[in-house]
């Protein structure tokens, strides 16, 4: 500090000197002495400040910038009182103007400036409040007229209580940050607690307000509404600074739990070593399996390579890949169930009631089931089966999976093959690889704990195959029962028994299954269901079962028979019941509508109903179509049972020609063109025009274009449809018909006879023409599907044709 810096002026404070006299009240004191310091003076020169504002009595170091306001600290340097104004910026700019400052700033005493590095640097003890009059210049150095706030006299017991919840506020956050005792000893160094606005100055400058909140206060000149302010302002601070606390002391508590759970568990680990009782990880890990595999039965030939893995293990170092590799690799094969089995329940009447309970009708495919698990009765287990269920969607496929597994008292488990096209997924992926895992079989092992469960896999007719090999034949050795006592899986790289497990697989056709694993596989047929088994199945099962998931008791909701057949005839003709279920929960939720609106139950749902709710019926009963040309033949889809309508007409006599159309597969293509082959030669032998096809344009279409069509079984009919064209004469009486025909007139077999009899009932035709080899088919359907049809077996097509233009007996 140089010398003028240490003249009584310069180092006096507010408190020394008594409050300090504007240039008007010395000039009507003129009798009195007084000091140049303490003289506020009219005109002071202004500088920026842009974080907050400064308050009087404060004291603190101020950096303004040596380019722009260097000017300005020279002048006030020379003026006698080196008094300066401080006044904040409005909102974030730092550009000065006049517009830019505050109305009301802070005037202080310059101290030491100095210059370094680009910044001008002093000491500034601040004075009084003023408030701008006028702007002198308009550029810098600024120079403005101030006014400073008169003094007012105010209630002293007011102000003393607000001093009073200040000082108590302030004295709650002193422990919460030693900061704020540093700052309030040097305020009590220069100023006194009862006096009011130094004091209410300092709390606000204690706190960390925002610049508008601050200057808000600094602009409130009158000591009452200030300490209001500043007592609001300090509360918030003491929130700020209690949330803080805690924080940091829950910071602080979790690292010292985690220190003292640290230095608990090294002296833990110290005593077990001088005990000799210390377990690391990996001898943990090798103690856990060794226990697992003293309760399994593992082959000698598995249990070599696992005792070489374990004898790996427990020389490897915990942190190498390797270790995580093996350790993976041993949980795999010691989790498995080697040679664990459940005891199988081999009761006939047992099995039978499980299946009756869980499905109505199918009654010859019970009794298939029920003959395959005989053979088991005799031998004392069931074991080394590959059966496969073959039919439409929705027909009870996987259900009949669970059933058998209910029935046996074994454990179930279901994957779907559908998609699948990596090899992998089968077998397995070898150790190499990372992420690598067991094939679905071990890890349906691992998952169900026993080594003869029943396994059913799903859509096996939609396996595909992709670069990563083919899965379909991966399976060719699990589902070979001379092979798979020996299963190998690429990641287990040992031999595992499923020759124990029941494999049951799902599929919609045998045409996409690959023949040699078809040759492997026991198939069981599932054709669909007639109206009177669908009945009973919504009745018994897919009733109770919407109600249940909907929530709503039969009490509540009821449907009449009546209902349900119209249901089933005009909504859900499918060959399965999937559809229908849906139409039935469709018909529950509208009824649940009805009770939330007031209905009074039971809401009872006949065949007015059914129509009120689910629109007029998809099918309607219409009688088969005859005429000229017209024959009804008989198709199997992956779906069921179809009836098709073969329709044959001359075009003209221009030219010969047979046109052919339905989109028509090429099998089916060369059935109409063999049928039209043998009719035209053989037409005058079958009472018909001789010349009719010389010149003829016959047309045969098959409806429903938008469908794919396929297959030779519909050669007697494109056959008869062509010779009634010839004829002029239609069919004598509703029936129809199916078979291969050949050049030489001979009805071959053909199949789906369960599904096209179906068929034929479901569209009320009890006449039926089919080829003498599928006799026996039609001989092992049950009664009721068989009752009340009229079958006419043939082995040549004169027979066909005699029995299609034939009167009624």
């Amino acid at each position: 500090m140089n010398e003028e810096d240490k003249s009584p002026t310069a180092q006096d404070t507010p408190r020394a000197r008594g409050p300090r006299k504007t240039e008007k009240e010395t000039r009507e004191s003129h009798t009195q002495l007084v000091l140049p310091g303490d003289v506020l003076p009219p005109t002071v020169h202004l500088l920026p400040l842009t974080e907050r504002p400064f308050f009087p009595g404060q004291v603190m170091p101020i950096l303004v910038s040596e380019e722009q306001w260097l000017e300005t600290v020279k002048q006030v340097g020379e003026a006698p009182h080196r008094m300066a104004g401080l006044v904040l910026l409005k909102g974030d700019t730092n550009e000065a103007s006049p517009e830019s400052f505050y109305s009301i700033g802070t005037v202080v005493r310059m101290h030491n400036p100095g210059r370094q590095h680009g910044q001008i640097q002093f000491m500034a003890e601040g004075i009084e409040r003023f408030r701008i009059h006028e702007w002198v210049t308009q550029e810098p150095p600024f120079v403005v007229q101030v006014e400073y706030p008169p003094t007012l006299k105010e209630d002293t017991n007011t102000l003393k209580a607000y001093g009073v919840a200040i000082i108590n506020t302030i004295k709650e956050l002193l422990p919460l940050n030693p900061l704020y005792a540093e700052e309030l000893k040097v305020f009590l160094s220069r100023f006194s607690p009862n006096e009011p606005s130094p004091f209410a100055d300092f709390a606000a400058n204690l706190t960390t307000a925002s610049k508008d909140e601050l200057q808000d206060v600094l602009e409130t000149a009158p000591v009452l509404p200030r300490m209001e302010k500043v007592l609001v302002l300090i509360k918030k601070e003491l929130q700020v600074a209690r949330i803080q606390a805690e924080l940091r002391k829950g910071v602080q508590d979790r690292m010292t739990d985690q220190q003292r759970k640290f230095f608990l568990k090294e002296q833990l680990k110290e005593i077990q070593r001088e005990l000799g009782i210390s377990k690391d990880d990996r001898t943990a890990q090798l103690e856990r399996f060794h226990e697992r595999l003293e309760a399994l039965h593992v082959p000698e030939g598995p249990r070599k390579q696992i005792d070489d893995e374990l004898e790996k293990l427990s020389v490897l170092e915990t942190g190498s890949p390797e270790y995580a590799v093996t350790r993976n690799y041993l949980d795999w094969v010691t989790s498995l169930p080697w040679g664990i089995y459940s005891e199988d329940k081999l009761d006939l009447n047992i099995a039978r009631a499980v299946l009756d309970r869980d499905h109505d009708g199918l009654g010859d495919v019970k009794d298939r089931i029920i003959e395959f698990l005989a053979v088991g009765v005799l031998k004392g287990e069931v074991a080394g089966s590959i059966v496969l269920l073959v039919g439409p969607p929705g027909v009870g496929k996987t259900s009949i999976g669970r059933s058998i597994a209910d029935a046996l008292g074994r454990k179930f488990y279901r994957f779907s093959l559908g998609g699948m096209r990596d090899e992998a997924e089968i077998k397995g992926h070898r150790r190499t690889y990372i992420g690598a895992m067991p094939g679905k079989f071990v890890q349906a092992m691992k998952s169900l704990g026993v080594a003869n469960p029943v396994l059913m896999l799903d859509e096996i007719d939609k396996i595909g195959a992709s670069y990563h090999g083919d899965p379909a034949s991966a399976l060719l050795e699990v589902l070979d029962p001379e092979q798979n006592a020996d299963f190998l899986d690429h990641y287990l790289d040992m031999r595992f028994d499923l020759s124990k497990v029941l494999f049951i697989c799902t599929a919609n056709q045998l045409d996409t299954i690959p023949g040699a694993l078809l040759d492997r596989m026991e198939t069981i047929h599932l054709a669909g269901y007639v109206t009177n088994e669908k009945v009973e199945i919504a009745r018994h099962h897919l009733w109770p079962k919407q109600l249940a998931r909907a929530g709503v008791k039969r009490s509540q909701v009821q449907i009449t028979t009546a209902a349900l057949r119209h249901i089933i005839e005009g909504y859900a003709r499918e060959a399965g019941v999937r559809n229908l279920e849906k139409q039935l929960g469709r018909i529950i939720r509208k009824a649940v509508v009805e009770l939330l609106n007031g209905a009074k139950p039971p809401v009872r749902t006949g065949v007015k109903e059914v129509e009120s709710y689910l629109g007029k019926p998809l099918f309607r009963q219409e009688r088969p179509v005859t005429g000229v040309g017209i024959v009804t033949g008989l198709a199997w889809t992956p779906l069921g049972g179809a009836t098709l309508d073969v329709e044959a007409t001359r075009i003209h006599e221009q030219q010969r020609e047979l046109k052919l159309t339905g989109k028509l597969g090429e099998v089916m293509r060369e059935s109409a063109e063999i049928a039209y082959s043998y009719i035209t030669s053989n037409v005058e032998a079958f009472h018909g025009d001789a010349a009719f096809f010389d010149s003829a344009s016959v047309h045969l279409h098959v409806p429903e274009g938008a469908t794919p069509k396929d297959g030779p079984s519909a050669g007697i009919t494109m056959a008869t449809a062509l010779l009634s064209l010839a004829r002029g004469e239609r069919i004598k009486r509703p029936m129809a018909m199916t078979g291969e025909l050949t050049l030489t007139g001979r009805v071959l077999p053909v199949g789906g006879i369960r599904e096209k009899v179906i068929a034929a009932r479901r569209n009320k035709l009890m006449e039926l023409i089919l080829p003498d080899a599928n006799r026996r088919d039609f001989d092992e359907l049950p009664q009721y599907l068989r009752e009340g049809l009229k079958v006419h077996f043939v082995r040549q097509y004169p027979e066909v044709q005699a029995i299609a233009f034939q009167s009624a007996a």
